[in-house]
């Protein structure tokens, strides 16, 4: 009697000795991260929303204001022409950049041979390369005065059109960022070509469907999702802005001003000027503005999670 009621207290008491080792090792496992997550993300984070919450100034000193900060941010002409930037160039960028990665994708589901097999990765090559390396390749290769694009314009005895001006930067860029990110899009797209059950297509062409009604019919209505993940993602990034302009700044001659978006502005606010609380509350400001935009396009896509329902 005693041996058999004890045996299922002892069972009971390994199975929680084995969840909590199981426990334990998870938290090791998990640990490092936390640890990297915490001291690299969320400290300097909530350390920034403390600074935004502060001026400094000569006279008067460091003082707390609240959400003074923020209020001067959305009456900052530098900073609203800076969103608006970012907000035309993603109604611009988004949908050219989404047309050609779905274009490419499409193409590569279709073509099975060893030479789609290196297009896709040519065509992903882009994204590898660090962002740096890429706006330095771009900035020569725009150069009107030793530049590839000059030299074969030379040829023709006509001028090279000057995509690090004024007048053409806006385009210059979008070039550049298409470049990088297509190829990042594209497989994201290819792989959601891949989870379709091929059994749909096969239904289809039995039904008479031509390749061209199997795409639009099929393919791409599924691809929803896919398409709705990487729009949220351009949208995020391109509303980030920061890297690209910043870099080619000293190759644009004046093209692009400290205040071109809203990233360059906190960065010339907090370590230009020396204005860190300034320039925190540009950064949470603009994290508000990319929060709202995000926000709107998800409700206005929330039936079904689809462009098309």
């Amino acid at each position: 009697m005693t041996a058999s009621t004890a045996t299922p207290m002892t069972m009971k008491g390994r199975r929680r000795s084995t969840a909590a080792r199981q426990n334990l090792f998870g938290w090791l496992f998990v640990g490092p991260f936390g640890i990297v997550f915490l001291a690299m993300l969320v400290l300097p984070i909530g350390f920034a929303l403390y600074l935004s919450l502060f001026q400094k100034s000569l006279i008067g000193g460091t003082r707390f204001v609240l959400f003074g900060n923020y209020a001067k941010a959305f009456t900052d002409p530098s900073f609203l022409d800076g969103v608006w930037f970012v907000i035309r160039f993603s109604l611009v960028l988004i949908p050219f950049q989404m047309a050609i990665s779905l274009a490419i994708a499409l193409i590569l589901d279709i073509v099975v041979t060893r030479f789609a097999r290196f297009s896709r990765l040519m065509i992903f090559m882009p994204y590898a390369i660090p962002t740096v390396i890429g706006a330095l390749m771009w900035g020569f290769l725009y150069s009107d005065n030793f530049g590839p694009l000059a030299e074969i314009f030379g040829i023709f005895g006509a001028q090279a059109p000057d995509f690090l001006s004024r007048s053409l930067i806006f385009w210059g860029l979008l070039n550049i960022v298409t470049w990088q990110w297509a190829g990042y899009y594209m497989i994201i797209l290819y792989a959601a070509l891949q989870g379709i059950d091929p059994t749909l297509y096969e239904a289809a062409r039995i039904d008479g469907a031509s390749q061209w009604q199997i795409v639009l019919r099929i393919k791409i209505p599924l691809l929803a999702p896919a398409l709705l993940l990487i729009l949220v993602f351009a949208l995020i990034g391109t509303l980030q802005f920061f890297n690209e302009p910043k870099i080619l700044q000293q190759l644009a001659a004046g093209a692009i001003p400290d205040d071109f978006t809203p990233n360059m502005y906190a960065f010339q606010q907090a370590f230009s000027l020396a204005n860190q609380n300034y320039g925190a509350a540009i950064s949470f400001a603009l994290g508000a503005v990319v929060f709202v935009c995000v926000y709107i396009f998800l409700f206005a896509t929330r039936k079904r999670g689809s462009f098309f329902s």
